[in-house]
């Protein structure tokens, strides 16, 4: 299993001879409110050939319209359910929308739709490939879910964010440790760390470090791999 950082939640996953591609985004400027730190490592055309895209869900940071259009129809796109006439209206051609547990299978990949708890209509998703369990958490705060998530999966990697803003709208460092203690990843990957408040005032100091900071203090087992745009993971079994 590889997976690599494209850019802010945007990461591809490639298992059991799949390439599945996360949160695809990749604009660079931002919008009026938040600038994009560094540009995806890859373009929209770069990444067309992929065999199954997972959308957590339809904020601007999160989809991508041009990339949509562009996917070949047969290229199924995951997303959750009471969203996918969103993602649709974006531009995707083949959603799947699932139901939270629903579970569905795509070729060697299966795929676990789960809550998710953020603004609009959001979720997260297992993956399940060569044996290996994967948590895409997209955007979301630290919930009870979690244990449910724990209960029923023994994950390997965990994609999560780790850091916020002044207005929070995921996990900060302390609830992507609490998120750690209870769900046992053997790895965590940091993801959404690709936008920035324009406004120094809606700024904090929470750093992917200050996460792994944390979670070394706190006397986890789980290991932090921390991923710039363009730099890869790879599995050691």
């Amino acid at each position: 299993m590889k997976v690599t950082i494209i850019g802010h939640s945007t990461v591809l996953i490639e298992a059991a001879g799949t390439k599945i591609l996360t949160d695809p985004y990749f604009g660079t400027w931002g919008n009026l409110a938040y600038k994009r730190i560094a540009p995806p490592s890859e373009t929209r055309e770069g990444l067309e050939a992929v065999d199954l895209v997972l959308v957590s869900h339809n904020h601007w940071d999160h989809t991508d319209s041009g990339y949509f259009r562009g996917l070949a129809a047969q290229v199924p796109i995951v997303a959750p359910g009471a969203a996918a006439w969103i993602t649709r209206a974006k531009g995707a051609k083949n959603v799947a929308g699932l139901a939270r547990w629903e579970k569905r299978q795509f070729g060697p990949v299966a795929i676990t739709a789960v809550p998710a708890l953020h603004m609009g209509l959001p979720g997260g998703f297992v993956i399940e490939a060569d044996g290996k369990q994967i948590y895409f958490a997209g955007d979301t705060y630290f919930a009870g879910f979690m244990e449910e998530i724990a209960a029923k999966f023994r994950l390997d990697l965990a994609l999560m964010p780790v850091t916020t803003f002044r207005i929070p709208m995921t996990m900060g460092e302390k609830g992507a440790v609490r998120a750690v203690e209870v769900l046992r990843p053997r790895t965590v990957i940091p993801i959404h760390l690709g936008i920035q408040p324009r406004s120094p005032l809606l700024r904090t100091g929470q750093t992917p470090e200050g996460f792994s900071k944390h979670v070394h203090d706190a006397g986890l087992q789980t290991e932090v791999a921390i991923l710039r745009e363009g730099e890869s993971w790879t599995s050691r079994d």
